[in-house]
């Protein structure tokens, strides 16, 4: 068991924050919204405090970070398919389990007891009292023995399947890859929970300063060890009322991802653009690199989003971004983006869409929703934005491509495909503008791969690419 710091107040603390987290749950298999966006309404409606929510998001995450591993170890005491069982059952029996497996803190009596009230209210929509079932289960659960786990000698996929939670379709396909040492520490990172971690906004306060802010506040804080401009925090609460949050001190990234901007090596007085851009971290990092002098246009097609970018451009105090409304593939965005005047940029950044591999931790909901088809609709995209942006980019010019994906449809094959097509382009190695301590994650082309790392970061992959006619 792991123990975990959250200790229910009363029976009807603990019945609130279950109420929220299976709602979400429910909702989060009928619907495309990330379970972020889910969590966050379902609390905003509940008027939760800060304990009902930390234990709804503990409950919610953690059914969906460990779900294959919950629904091994119930197999063996569910009399009939789980699958089969309606969902909102389905989501009861598993937030049981977790609570009974993962939670040494609640009383195993309490997680059962709640489990099966909350099983009673769910009665009349389902049309049927399945409390004694669900108290019959997780009762056979607390009394059964844990059963052998799958070996890795046997069925290698099976086994890092079951004990990181991740598809079985995905283990065995990192194991091809990667061999079984790699894909282990793929599946590690992608079920891990994942640290706090924030880009200290330069343009405003040293990182050595705002450590300091934090340790006057009483937060445990450190610099991070791979970025030269992140802060971990050791312990958390509401990221808004973090101390500078309301003076765009810093925005919450993870430490992978601050190495992708430093690779454009954008100079002051440049125009850049950004053909991904929201919500905009990475364009407000090259930002804050060009001393927020030249223009950075931010590119991204939904208006809301884009909206996104405007609200931290105003937080962080981001002057030169120009956030544009629009689909960089198609001919009519250029008279909204005006580059330079030979009508060519800088440099651009392509932070493409992509399947999100790398920051499952982050999303675990988005490891049940995937499947290994989305790699070839992905790349598609992909090169088809690179073809847009290829021809505005000035000879001599700078292109990043980048992805929070693992896998090579998504990352190198889309780089070989791009410069076999368009013979201007060469890749270029990113090691000068990588700090050294991120050196390790350098592949034998050149790039930044950071797929399977021990500093507990995302995987993402960024290859740079330079236009020589």
């Amino acid at each position: 068991m792991t123990s975990s710091s959250l200790s229910p107040r009363s029976s009807a603390y603990s019945a609130s924050a279950r109420t929220v987290a299976l709602s979400v749950l429910v909702e989060s298999v009928k619907s495309d919204q990330g379970v972020d966006l889910l969590l966050d309404r379902a609390l905003t409606q509940s008027r939760c405090d800060s304990r009902d929510r930390a234990l709804a998001m503990e409950l919610t995450y953690g059914v969906l970070r460990r779900l294959a591993t919950i629904d091994w170890r119930l197999a063996s005491v569910v009399d009939k398919p789980l699958l089969r069982l309606p969902l909102a059952i389905q989501m009861i029996v598993r937030l049981g389990a977790y609570q009974l497996l993962y939670l040494d803190r609640i009383p195993h009596s309490a997680a059962v007891n709640e489990s099966v009230q909350l099983t009673k209210r769910w009665a009349k929509p389902l049309g049927r009292d399945w409390s004694g079932f669900v108290n019959a289960v997780l009762r056979s659960l607390l009394r059964s023995p844990i059963p052998p786990w799958p070996t890795v000698e046997a069925d290698p996929a099976r086994a890092l399947s079951v004990r990181h939670s991740i598809p079985e379709w995905l283990s065995r396909r990192w194991i091809d890859r990667l061999g079984v040492a790699g894909a282990e520490a793929a599946c590690a990172g992608a079920s891990a929970v994942p640290p706090v971690t924030l880009r200290v906004n330069q343009l405003k306060i040293a990182r050595e300063a705002f450590l300091e802010t934090l340790q006057e506040a009483g937060l445990k804080a450190r610099a991070t060890d791979v970025s030269p401009c992140g802060v971990a925090l050791e312990d958390g609460g509401l990221i808004s009322s973090l101390p500078g949050f309301q003076e765009g001190a810093f925005y919450v990234e993870d430490e992978a991802a601050q190495l992708i901007p430093p690779l454009l090596d954008p100079q002051p007085g440049e125009t850049i653009l950004d053909a991904c851009a929201a919500p905009g971290g990475k364009m407000t990092h090259l930002a804050m690199l060009m001393q927020n002098r030249g223009t950075i246009y931010a590119v991204d097609r939904k208006p809301e989003r884009v909206e996104l970018i405007r609200v931290n451009c105003r937080r962080l105090g981001i002057e030169i971004a120009r956030p544009t409304v629009g689909d960089i593939r198609q001919p009519g965005i250029w008279s909204d983006v005006v580059a330079t005047r030979d009508g060519r940029f800088d440099r651009v950044l392509v932070d493409a869409p992509c399947s999100g591999l790398g920051v499952l931790r982050r999303h675990p909901e988005a490891k049940w929703r995937k499947d290994s088809q989305a790699f070839l609709r992905h790349q598609t995209l992909q090169l088809q934005i690179l073809s847009s942006v290829a021809t505005r980019l000035r000879a001599g010019g700078v292109l990043v491509y980048s992805t929070c994906s693992t896998e090579p449809e998504e990352n190198e094959n889309v780089i070989e495909q791009f410069c076999q097509s368009n013979a201007e382009f060469r890749p270029e190695s990113v090691a000068p503008w990588l700090p050294p301590a991120a050196r390790a994650f350098l592949t034998e082309k050149g790039a930044l791969s950071t797929i399977g790392n021990r500093c507990s970061m995302d995987g993402f992959y960024a290859a740079r690419l330079i236009k020589v006619l």
